[in-house]
């Protein structure tokens, strides 16, 4: 049962080490403000949150038998068998040998998107015991209430820490410290540079904290929102920090994505071909993302329903309530209750502006092909991000270093957990070949 694995779960102040009092704290640009220990040794954290809001506690899907990988073949397509949420989780635990987490809060310097200096906050997560073997950046899912934000809450894929991972989760603009400011939603390239600002901040901190971890190079990992801003990240990466000789240089191990939407576009063109948004709460955000993160000549009342636009900042701008709670609240799947006529007329001009946006906004519009390896995974029942995304993704890098992992896994949040497990057995994977190779 769920509530087995969640139960009896420790949070208390972390007394092994200080870690808001170090020489030359001052002289860092990452700040800490707070910190705590979180035993991982029986149960996952109450405050730890899914893809559609709900808590993992509240998961009733996770004792629903769905599909599981058992073996693949050339087309990236896998036979299944059946497995459960909660079986995952178990599993998940009871990988690695760190049973405590010490979660580290702290600020950073960056930019929003008219290039003005703004302060942004993030978690690292560090093993209690030890240096980190390798650390993972996290591009986090898309979330609504501040209590989601990674600064406030236990990201799931913080059970990577038990294997002796580092993790370092930015909360986006309009999360944790900048809760007051719109989030621009799939804005991203502003995106992909706040999260690794975050990444290039924290390497110099680890070094003064002596956490310096055994493998220097960098991997990537993000679901859903944080599949595409992953993506966005390693092509960042490629293509300005790059240099071996430059200060900022960083190094790629490993990229893994999943159930992204890689492709804004098509993922909109769904919404209004089918008359159907499975996950309402995207629309308002899409729109909002692209028209004001993007400075677009129009005004959201053009596109969006004026009953939905009246709600706009109560329910998503005060980020008081989950995407969850916000999906009750519009209370319909039916997209043209939620957008104008003219938002669903495809060759309008205004669709048009917002398109052009929106293809901005997509990795796959770039003249680019990832050069570091890269996992993606993305379920052919996916009802949040339309698979349409992954097979754009696997037709536009057909002779890039990628494994694409596509079947019949089930839903959103049910294809997130498989997502973790499948980027844990693959860490785990790597390791036994390493020690077999030097044996």
């Amino acid at each position: 049962m769920m509530v087995a694995v969640l139960a009896g779960c420790q949070f208390r102040e972390d007394t092994y080490v200080d870690f808001t009092d170090i020489d030359g704290a001052s002289q860092l640009a990452f700040r800490v403000i707070g910190q705590h220990e979180t035993d991982l040794s029986v149960s996952i954290p109450e405050n730890c949150y899914l893809p559609d809001g709900t808590r993992l506690s509240e998961y009733s899907e996770a004792s629903e038998a769905v599909p599981a990988s058992e073996s693949s073949n050339q087309s990236g397509l896998r036979r299944t068998s059946s497995v459960t949420g909660a079986g995952i989780l178990q599993e998940l635990l009871k990988y690695g040998n760190q049973k405590k987490v010490i979660e580290i809060v702290g600020t950073y310097p960056s930019h929003d998107a008219d290039g003005n200096e703004i302060t942004l906050s993030g978690k690292v997560m560090l093993p209690r015991d030890g240096n980190p073997k390798r650390m993972i950046l996290v591009s986090h899912y898309t979330v609504c209430s501040n209590a989601e934000a990674p600064s406030n809450c236990f990201s799931i894929e913080g059970l990577l820490v038990k294997s002796g991972y580092g993790l370092i989760i930015p909360d986006y603009i309009g999360y944790g410290v900048t809760a007051k400011e719109v989030h621009p939603y799939l804005v991203m390239d502003l995106t992909a540079r706040n999260v690794l600002d975050m990444y290039l901040a924290v390497r110099p901190w680890l070094e003064a904290i002596d956490r310096v971890p055994d493998d220097p190079e960098l991997d990537l990992m993000g679901y859903s929102q944080g599949g595409a801003t992953t993506m966005a990240v390693q092509h960042l990466i490629e293509t300005e920090y790059d240099d071996a000789d430059d200060i900022n240089h960083v190094s790629l191990h490993r990229v893994f994505a999943g159930g992204g939407p890689y492709d804004v576009k098509a993922t909109y063109e769904r919404f209004v071909t089918t008359d159907t948004a499975s996950y309402p709460v995207a629309v308002p955000l899409v729109l909002q993302g692209m028209i004001k993160g993007n400075k677009l000549n129009m005004q959201l009342e053009d596109m969006m329903q004026p009953w939905l636009c009246e709600h706009l900042d109560d329910w998503i701008n005060s980020k008081r309530f989950s995407s969850a709670q916000i999906n009750k609240l519009i209370g319909t799947k039916v997209t043209h209750n939620l957008l104008t006529e003219e938002a669903m007329e495809q060759k309008s001009d205004k669709v048009a502006e917002l398109y052009k946006a929106m293809t901005v906004n997509s990795i796959l519009s770039l003249y680019w092909e990832p050069e570091a390896s890269v996992y993606i995974m993305h379920s052919m029942d996916d009802e949040t991000v339309p698979f349409t995304n992954a097979s754009n993704a696997k037709s536009k890098w057909q002779d890039a270093n990628i494994t694409y992992n596509f079947g019949h896994y089930g839903g959103h949040v049910m294809t997130c957990l498989r997502f973790i497990y499948a980027v844990q057995t693959l860490l785990q994977q790597e390791e036994d070949e390493r020690k077999q190779y030097e044996q």
